[in-house]
């Protein structure tokens, strides 16, 4: 079975019987599946790929059972959803695909154009927050399609996450000559935390009909990550083959990326949640519910 194709096999009884899981297409969660299909969990679950915003709302629609969630998503909907304990997409310290790239320095920004080229809203609340609170500038932000070239024209600075920024990071910002701008670098600079972009999360009424099903998927993607991260070097060497970027990029990138969800995350989460929650749609002092064993 490929990859991101829903199971078909012994009919729809047998197919919703299967935990419907999300899978965020960017090369950032590549470690995180990677192992499903070597351990041969994957023939048990029914994949779904997607953005992570689009992702987000389908969990929280109730159209997923399982999935990842961006930050603020998650924070928005805590009520309805438990976090797998150390799973998450985050940094300590730089995570090289969330990025600010700029024509001048960020303190110049104050009322320019800032184009957001993302489609997750914690990258984007993220860059928002740094720009005023430790730069002190407040930009015009527009949205728009995440290509470097064309935002350049009308912008200047832009905000890209994913597999975009990387390109944008490593090869156009430079022949371009633009400023680059860690977001997770930025914000470890600041609080001295880790940051958490994403979470992997079960519906709390699915995980009250189906507890075992729930925390047998949470350690499929333990057991994934772990042999993905053992066997890093064969991971980026595949990804390579259909990427842009050579496996010694990859191999570096995916070590960059923190995939833990533990003590230090959650204050990284806490402190992100302190700062924007009143003016991001949840309480600063939001309760997160974590998957107990």
């Amino acid at each position: 079975m490929a990859p991101g194709a829903p199971a078909t096999a012994g009919g729809d009884d047998d197919r919703r019987s299967r935990p419907r899981v999300g899978h965020i297409q960017f090369l950032n969660c590549l470690p995180l599946y990677w192992g499903l299909a070597r351990t041969g969990a994957l023939l048990d679950l029914e994949l779904t790929k997607d953005t992570p915003e689009k992702l987000s709302e389908q969990l929280v629609r109730g159209e997923l059972d399982i999935a990842p969630v961006t930050l603020v998503e998650f924070l928005r909907n805590a009520d309805d959803l438990v976090a797998f304990t150390d799973l998450a997409v985050g940094c300590d310290g730089p995570v090289m695909s969330c990025v600010i790239v700029s024509q001048v320095p960020l303190d110049q920004l104050d009322g320019a154009r800032v184009a957001l080229g993302s489609t997750s809203r914690t990258s984007v609340r993220l860059a928002q927050l740094l720009l005023s609170e430790q730069y002190k500038v407040s930009p015009d932000y527009y949205t728009c399609p995440p290509d470097l070239g064309l935002m350049m024209q009308e912008a200047e600075a832009a905000v890209l996450i994913g597999d975009a920024a990387l390109r944008a990071s490593l090869y156009e910002a430079p022949r371009l000559g633009l400023q680059v701008h860690d977001l997770g670098q930025m914000w470890k600079d600041w609080t001295g935390l880790p940051f958490v972009f994403a979470v992997w999360a079960a519906r709390k009424d699915y995980l009250a009909r189906e507890p075992k099903v729930v925390r047998k998927v949470h350690e499929a993607f333990l057991a994934s990550r772990d042999l993905s991260l053992e066997e890093v070097a064969k991971v980026a060497k595949q990804a390579a083959r259909w990427e842009t970027f050579d496996a010694e990029l990859l191999e570096r990138y995916f070590t960059t990326l923190d995939f833990r969800f533990g003590p230090d995350q959650l204050a990284g989460v806490r402190e992100f949640a302190r700062r924007t929650g009143p003016t991001t749609g949840f309480p600063a002092d939001v309760h997160v519910e974590l998957l107990r064993a």
